[in-house]
């Protein structure tokens, strides 16, 4: 547990004794379902992953449980980076294109109307 000035850690990996690499959870404390269910998304996405899924242990805590279930050996960590890596480009790829809508629509309304 942190003590008073200690940072918690944002991703604790929580595994079964005796339990290969490939079924793992993942806590990722001060997120919801927002992060959850887009990475479930991404991750699930992957040929390698048999299983993922995730929890909200309880609506006043902001932590998500995160589970990960590979086939053939596969590290279950490999399809959580790869997800993660995954969604941050497609949230770049909106912020861009956002940007660059608001950007021409700022662009249309200097230009005086005829």
């Amino acid at each position: 547990m942190a003590g008073e000035g200690e940072k918690k850690p944002v991703l604790e990996m929580v595994q079964a004794d005796g339990a290969d690499d490939g079924c793992v959870t993942f806590v990722m404390h001060d997120e919801d379902h927002t992060l959850g269910n887009s990475l479930r998304y991404m991750i699930m996405k992957n040929p390698e992953v048999e299983f993922c899924g995730y929890t909200i242990t309880h609506p006043s805590e902001s932590k998500i449980n995160f589970r990960i279930q590979t086939r053939g050996g596969v590290p279950a960590v490999e399809p959580l980076r790869s997800g993660l890596n995954d969604l941050h480009d497609v949230c770049q790829h909106v912020l861009n294109t956002f940007q660059a809508r608001v950007a021409e629509f700022k662009e249309g309304q200097e230009q005086p109307m005829e």
